[in-house]
């Protein structure tokens, strides 16, 4: 509506601009205060005042989060900036995320992983498996190089590194599990064939069942025993089930015409939320050896993501791919499923120290593979590379979107 006679402008354009303005205010302001806190905790820290500097550090990493969460360019680290905030609420206030009044939180573990799995499988399609009869070169070389350089790779790592029993089957336990989810929003964004992407995704995931338990007895069972068959049973529990139901939901839905951003927007939530809370348990129940090690694991897992990437795309490569399922494939290869490693970790090994890599391994993961995916958006596939035999061209890749 117009403004007359003094009547308020109640236009549509009027309202979106308010709803702007309001949002970049509120990132100014969240920014200004993560600053502040920032100089709180170098001088908090520096006097030796530690009493104050973890809920000043807890702070400081939410006001920054809610400062990138407004902020699309960045918003794919703020997951990330939560993440370090509930890993210092855990560290500072431990017994804030292990019991509740007699309650143990980390019984909610599982339930949590299984939500996110349902989150997962409502993007799926029955399509996204029949993908695999059109591209089946690159979801072959994919899976291989997925169950074969990561596994070993986190073996390497856990003996060159010298980690206790515990710490090294969780490396190798996260280098054994399938892609995870968030490698088809890094693809996407890289300008790779986002088709493959989520093709290789279900796919590796269908797989893990068997391939997860039987990599974990080879490579892992003189860290800790390793039982295959109740291994097995729980991914089927914890990940195909769930997926299976968001499968299914994600066609019932479609058939309701219920699909829409909002479903997308809340899953994201509820994704993000629930692995937040998730480390934050992690982080508590293990707080005295995560202290300990902390430093090797983050070295161990820039490490295990870069040879993941590097060998990954090399793979791709020599099997002769185009330059967009490179990417793809190496992004697949690079990122997995944290999640899934943290299910197994605490309710099948039953060891909190298995869970300090993916707990760790989970955000580095994020960071890095939206600094590769930034990279490789600014270089764009100018002119697509030979298909290969039995690969067929989607119109609809990403590889062409601005």
């Amino acid at each position: 509506f117009q403004a007359e006679d003094g009547i308020r402008d109640r236009s549509p354009s009027r309202g979106l601009g308010d709803v702007y303005k309001r949002q970049r205010n509120l990132s100014q302001i969240m920014l200004i205060s993560g600053c502040i806190l920032t100089v709180a905790a170098v001088v908090l820290g520096a006097l030796g005042q530690h009493t104050a500097f973890g809920p000043v550090v807890i702070a400081m990493f939410a006001a920054f989060g809610l400062h990138l969460q407004t902020k699309p360019s960045l918003k794919t680290f703020a997951f990330t900036v939560w993440v370090l905030a509930f890993v210092t609420a855990g560290l500072t206030y431990p017994g804030a995320f292990t019991d509740w009044g007699g309650f143990q939180l980390k019984t909610l573990i599982v339930p949590l992983i299984q939500i996110i799995m349902f989150g997962m499988g409502s993007t799926l399609s029955l399509s996204d498996f029949a993908r695999v009869a059109t591209m089946p070169r690159a979801v072959f070389v994919g899976i291989v190089l997925q169950f074969s350089v990561m596994p070993f790779a986190g073996l390497a790592l856990a003996k060159g590194f010298g980690f206790e029993a515990g710490v090294a089957a969780g490396v190798v336990l996260i280098g054994s599990c399938p892609g995870g989810v968030a490698s088809n929003v890094m693809t996407y964004l890289s300008l790779g064939n986002v088709a493959l992407s989520v093709t290789m995704t279900a796919c590796s995931t269908i797989v893990s069942p068997l391939a997860t338990p039987l990599l974990m007895d080879l490579l892992a069972g003189e860290f800790i025993e390793i039982e295959i068959g109740n291994m097995m049973w729980n991914i089927v529990k914890i990940v195909l089930i769930p997926i299976s139901a968001g499968l299914f939901a994600n066609w019932a839905m479609g058939k309701l015409r219920l699909t829409g951003n909002w479903r997308d927007r809340l899953l994201s939530f509820v994704a993000m939320g629930s692995i937040c809370f998730i480390i934050g348990i992690i982080v508590a129940l293990s707080r005295d050896d995560l202290l300990n090690v902390a430093g090797a694991v983050i070295a161990a897992a820039v490490l295990h993501n870069a040879i993941g990437y590097i060998l990954g795309y090399c793979g791709a490569w020599a099997a002769r791919l185009d330059e967009a399922s490179r990417r793809t494939v190496a992004i697949e290869v690079g990122l997995q499923n944290g999640g899934m490693a943290t299910a197994l970790a605490t309710g099948v090994l039953a060891n909190t120290k298995a869970a300090i890599a993916p707990a760790i391994f989970g955000p580095w993961m994020n960071v890095s593979g939206s600094i590769l995916a930034s990279w490789w958006r600014r270089r764009p596939v100018t002119a697509p590379d030979e298909l290969q035999a039995g690969d067929v061209e989607d119109d609809t890749d990403p590889v062409t979107t601005s």
